[in-house]
């Protein structure tokens, strides 16, 4: 079968491909729009882990392109990565870390002062296979998006982003309810239902009395009685339970879809400029992993001072 195989196993590729979505998780974010209306009114967002754009696109199409040149003016989008990707019509890149905080200010900068009325964040660490210390990491950098978010979000404003359901999740849902006063878990029809991979939908932003902004994976050395309960090492574990939402669609993730007689395969609309991989591929093809080692390192190009806004480029 060759390259139509993905095309056949992978509903939601080849959708993507089809109706120009630079990738696939395009579909989980347009999903919770249709359950949540989470883009309805917003004219301020912010996109953490942006590259390779999936979510941005969804932003820039839906928040951006269907306004008139001068509603156009009053649209801001900002996708935050330190990968670049290819530009997104309306949607402005900085190449900066998520846990900085000169990162947040940069954005506060940007929309002219205010805050955003939405943050979503579909980054994810590279996954090992190991389960616990998988949903582990990606618990921090879901921390770490939480974190940004209370510098940059607006009260009242919303917040989507990825999580691995697992025994420790407990303790971020336990931070989500802190600021938000509505939190659920969101299971998008395009994400496997084989995957551990869900979604935290959160709505109605609101800062806590006497909170500070900071960085909540590091908050328990200046308050540990909001994150480290009992300095023995004995914790005393609260299971929280969310409210589940799940997105239903023709399509099953899990499922193979036959390719009719009109099939044509087509290529992916963008590849990932600066793919944490691509080095990897050009190392593993003279070596072997199993005897040899050796460090990535990634585009160590000095990122612009000052956000600069990309038009979608032509097409050939």
């Amino acid at each position: 079968m060759g390259k139509s195989s993905k095309d056949k196993r992978d509903i939601f590729y080849r959708l993507a491909k089809e109706q120009g979505w630079r990738a696939r998780s395009a579909f989980k974010l347009l999903q919770a729009d249709e359950t949540f209306n989470l883009l309805e009114g917003v004219t301020r967002a912010v996109d953490l882990c942006a590259a390779p754009g999936g979510w941005s696109q969804v932003l820039s199409k839906r928040l951006y392109e269907p306004r008139t040149p001068e509603e156009r003016e009053q649209v801001k989008i900002i996708a935050v990565d330190m990968q670049g990707m290819a530009p997104i019509d309306g949607v402005t890149q900085l190449r900066e870390d998520i846990t900085k905080e000169e990162t947040a200010e940069a954005i506060i900068k940007f929309f002219d002062g205010k805050k955003a009325q939405l943050v979503v964040s579909d980054g994810a660490p590279d996954v090992t296979g190991m389960h616990d210390w998988d949903a582990y990491m990606q618990a921090q950098l879901l921390l770490s998006a939480l974190s940004i978010s209370t510098y940059i979000l607006e009260e009242g404003g919303s917040f989507m982003g990825k999580v691995y359901r697992a025994a420790n999740t407990s303790d971020v849902y336990l931070q989500l309810q802190r600021f938000f006063k509505d939190v659920c878990i969101f299971k998008p029809s395009a994400s496997r239902n084989s995957s551990i991979e869900a979604f935290v939908v959160c709505r109605q932003f609101t800062m806590p009395e006497g909170h500070v902004p900071c960085n909540l994976s590091l908050e328990w050395f200046d308050k540990p009685e909001e994150a480290l309960r009992n300095i023995t090492g004995i914790r005393d574990y609260k299971v929280v339970h969310l409210p589940f939402v799940a997105h239903q669609c023709e399509y099953d993730a899990d499922l193979s879809y036959e390719l009719d007689e009109k099939y044509e395969q087509k290529d992916a609309v963008q590849k990932p400029l600066t793919a944490a991989y691509t080095e990897v591929l050009e190392k593993t093809r003279s070596m072997s992993l199993k005897y040899n080692s050796f460090v990535v390192h990634h585009d160590e190009e000095t990122p612009p001072a000052e956000p600069s806004t990309s038009s979608k480029p032509e097409q050939s």
